[in-house]
């Protein structure tokens, strides 16, 4: 046979869609799960014509689910981030958005049963080790999809899935505050580096010339905007403790400019080489604590959010998003409690994905092939 069959689930979570596996159908070597990703994906193609991937980030991202042996989780989740026009894959962030369809996989999958009309799902992200509790609408014993609520950037009403994160701060970095200051310059540009959910380098829009409400294609189209901004990333995933991030998509990036709507605050936010529809799930949370944070470079542009725990809306292309966070603002600064969603998710389909043989062999050395 010149291709195996993996099974899979296909879901939509959040703004985002992509496969569902069970971690035991994929290798365990690190090497040749990348080989299969890629090809389940159709990576190193813009629009992924052989493969399941949808020509953008948002489409190429894959979740790996498996039983959890950490009394605190019911289910495992393992993020890879699949690269679009290159056969790359980044093992190291995680996704807010594919974590929507987490709970319901599971559920599908048969790794936990149902409880009630609710099944709580407490999830370890394993490529951060944060914890989430996601809330299912199961009625009946079976996962519900369709339901009246609403997110921007999705078309239609579909059923909640509520996920309130837990340990959120220092997810890569182990503090939310890497470099220890509220503010860095990098290439005269004022930064705000932060570790809450998801790494992520922060800087004010108007100090790149924007707006702060272009839209996400105007912006994928200003490449000088984008050199500019990777070379300030690359010095602060430096600074953050990364390393060379010429290939992770972490950290992130986000701009905030004063809201133009009923929001907190607007956002643009890169994953990081084009430009995010929406808003990530994870990203938002950081940019969330970012705006609480006195001294930040949130300060002077954020209307006054009030309320404990808070409401944050976020403003971004396609509409807004709302944070629930629970805080304090204690002897050691800003302290972050809890941060929670409400986002919808979809099952769209089920069955075997097609992996080539070449994707599954172990390429040749120098030796192998004397």
């Amino acid at each position: 046979m010149t291709q195996t069959p993996v099974p899979f689930l296909f879901l939509r979570g959040g703004s985002s869609r992509g496969p569902y596996f069970n971690r035991a159908d994929l290798p365990e070597d690190r090497d040749a799960l990348a080989r299969v990703l890629v090809a389940v994906v159709g990576a190193g193609n813009p629009r992924n014509i052989d493969g399941l991937g949808g020509g953008s980030a948002v489409t190429t991202k894959v979740a790996m689910l498996s039983r959890s042996a950490d009394p605190q989780a019911d289910v495992d989740y393992f993020f890879a981030q699949v690269a679009v026009d290159e056969p790359l894959v980044d093992f190291g962030p995680t996704c807010g958005n594919i974590l929507v369809g987490v709970g319901p996989a599971a559920i599908e999958m048969g790794l936990l049963p149902v409880t009630g009309d609710e099944t709580r799902v407490r999830i370890r992200a394993v490529n951060t080790g944060a914890l989430v509790e996601a809330i299912v609408q199961t009625p009946g014993g079976q996962v519900r999809y369709d339901g009246e609520t609403a997110i921007d950037g999705v078309p239609g009403t579909a059923a909640p899935v509520a996920l309130n994160f837990l340990d959120v701060i220092g997810s890569r970095c182990g503090v939310m505050l890497p470099t220890g200051n509220l503010r860095d310059v990098i290439d005269g540009i004022e930064v705000t580096l932060m570790d809450v959910a998801m790494p992520m380098m922060i800087a004010r829009a108007s100090d790149f010339g924007l707006t702060g409400g272009e839209s996400a294609a105007e912006l994928d189209a200003d490449k000088a905007l984008f050199a500019r901004m990777e070379a300030i990333r690359m010095e602060a995933g430096r600074r953050m403790g990364f390393g060379d991030v010429t290939k992770s998509v972490t950290p992130k990036i986000g701009l905030l400019s004063a809201a133009a709507d009923t929001g907190h605050f607007r956002a643009r936010y890169f994953m990081p080489w084009n430009t995010h529809p929406t808003l990530a799930v994870t990203g938002s949370q950081c940019l969330a604590a970012c705006a609480l944070t006195p001294g930040t470079v949130a300060d002077g542009l954020v209307r006054p959010i009030e309320g404990q725990p808070a409401v944050v809306s976020i403003e971004h292309p396609m509409g807004t998003m709302e944070v629930t966070v629970d805080y304090a603002h204690g002897a050691n600064g800003f302290e972050l409690r809890s941060a929670g969603v409400i986002r919808t998710a979809r099952l769209i389909a089920r069955g075997e994905v097609m992996v080539p043989a070449a994707a599954l062999a172990a390429p040749q050395t120098e030796e192998s092939a004397a």
